[in-house]
């Protein structure tokens, strides 16, 4: 026989127990998956693309909370995908080293890198559900390659820094061989 359900909060959690990470995210986002599903249509209609960041290594390893979306797109594409994304009413705006977007009332984070290191990721994609949508995320090894290179970058700030080196350790541990591609330096902080 099933539990008994005595409150209205222990029926609260009972339902948040039994949704669908993209109904989980769309509740923890205000409307992120959503974005992320206008996000994935105009991503598909520019080709070629894929996730790089927190929710490529949720693809691998035990998930992770995020509201980012990290993304790598052919260079030549990216000022047609922002065009395209400001006409969904997404909010843009240029950095450095991204292109960032954010829909109007979501809290998910969009971000495109410029790092042209990343473009070789393009040709090494591997399909994955994300949020209930199937797309191309970054393969196993370079999702760790892509966590080596923002933990080495000093200009990053050190809680971010830390945040990938635990992605990595993470992903050593499900998949053992991926431990001699990771820096002793990371593996000797989380001891």
């Amino acid at each position: 026989m099933g539990a008994k359900i005595d409150s209205r909060g222990s029926a609260s959690l009972l339902a948040f127990a039994i949704m669908t990470a993209a109904e989980v995210f769309e509740s923890a986002t205000n409307g992120g998956s959503k974005d992320f599903s206008a996000l994935v249509r105009i991503l598909n209609a520019n080709q070629s693309w894929c996730l790089i960041g927190g929710l490529t290594a949720n693809c691998y390893v035990e998930p992770i909370y995020t509201i980012g979306a990290d993304i790598v797109v052919m260079t030549d594409r990216l000022s047609q995908i922002s065009e395209q994304l400001e006409q969904a009413r997404f909010q843009i705006q240029k950095f450095e080293h991204s292109i960032n977007a954010k829909g109007q009332q979501s809290q998910l984070r969009i971000q495109f890198t410029t790092d042209v290191r990343y473009q070789e990721f393009l040709s090494d994609k591997k399909e994955h559900e994300v949020l209930g949508q199937r797309v191309p995320v970054a393969s196993l090894d370079n999702a760790i390659r892509g966590k080596i290179w923002a933990w080495k970058d000093q200009t990053w700030r050190t809680s971010k820094r830390k945040k990938e080196s635990w992605t990595c350790f993470g992903s050593s541990k499900l998949c053992p061989k991926l431990l001699e591609k990771i820096p002793p330096e990371i593996v000797e902080q989380l001891k």
